[in-house]
């Protein structure tokens, strides 16, 4: 079992936790003997993970959804924030509402979240909040403009709660997760795969669990000292990013 930043076991919501990197997160923090909730717009869940169906770009629903987590599970000790979505587009074809979207999602939903967890961590005077970022927020993305502007500006939210909330026990950090093995990826052609794997040092895409390792390691006490830092998986493709 992972060191904890309390006794026993912690509550940890992680968003989005249907599918993909966050599934596999929540997948890792029920293994670590956690409670473990969700705030998801549906779909099938791990076991041992409670779901409270909302949508981030909701602020009244993000409160229920706490609220109801809070009440079931108690006071939120993790926050992992990984709910995204991708509207890619060419610069000169991108709607207004194609870059809004995004960012709401990405960057306005993750505010939401982190906002309202940070009630009782406050009061608590303990926390860990882990932003899900990307490669691609640093490194940039043809036909990414939107994507990639939300996952920069998670490097602001991160380091403006560390040096708002830090005396209070609570640190926050950005994962920036690479190309990863998903179902997304899988349904690329071979040639696609291989010319994107020859970009990338370490030659292969991760795993989520990979993923998902960081993550745990940051909600740790062994990571208690680490704050606004920006964690790259991505097998070398951004370094000095």
């Amino acid at each position: 079992m992972t060191e904890t930043t309390g006794t026993g076991a912690r509550t940890v919501v992680v968003t989005g936790a249907a599918r993909g990197i966050g599934r596999a997160i929540a997948e890792r923090f029920v293994a670590d003997g956690d409670r473990v909730a969700t705030i998801y717009r549906g779909g099938d869940l791990p076991d041992g993970v409670l779901g409270a169906v909302a949508d981030v770009t909701d602020t009244a629903a993000v409160d229920a959804a706490f609220t109801q987590i809070e009440a079931e599970l108690g006071t939120v000790d993790v926050l992992v924030a990984n709910a995204g979505i991708t509207r890619d587009q060419l610069l000169m074809r991108m709607t207004d509402e194609e870059f809004e979207s995004v960012v709401d999602v990405n960057l306005t939903g993750t505010f939401r979240c982190v906002r309202r967890a940070s009630k009782g961590m406050i009061r608590a005077r303990r926390g860990r909040i882990v932003l899900i970022s990307s490669v691609v927020g640093l490194f940039g993305g043809a036909g990414q403009v939107n994507y990639s502007a939300s996952k920069a500006a998670l490097v602001g939210i991160a380091r403006s709660v560390t040096r708002e909330l830090g005396a209070r026990g609570i640190t926050a950090n950005v994962v920036a997760p690479g190309f990863i093995e998903t179902a997304m990826t899988a349904e690329l052609p071979e040639e696609r795969q291989k010319q994107y794997k020859a970009s990338i040092p370490a030659n292969r895409f991760a795993s989520p669990e990979e993923v998902a390792g960081v993550v745990s390691f940051l909600a740790s006490d062994a990571a208690a000292y680490i704050s606004g830092a920006v964690i790259p998986v991505d097998g070398g493709l951004g370094m000095g990013h």
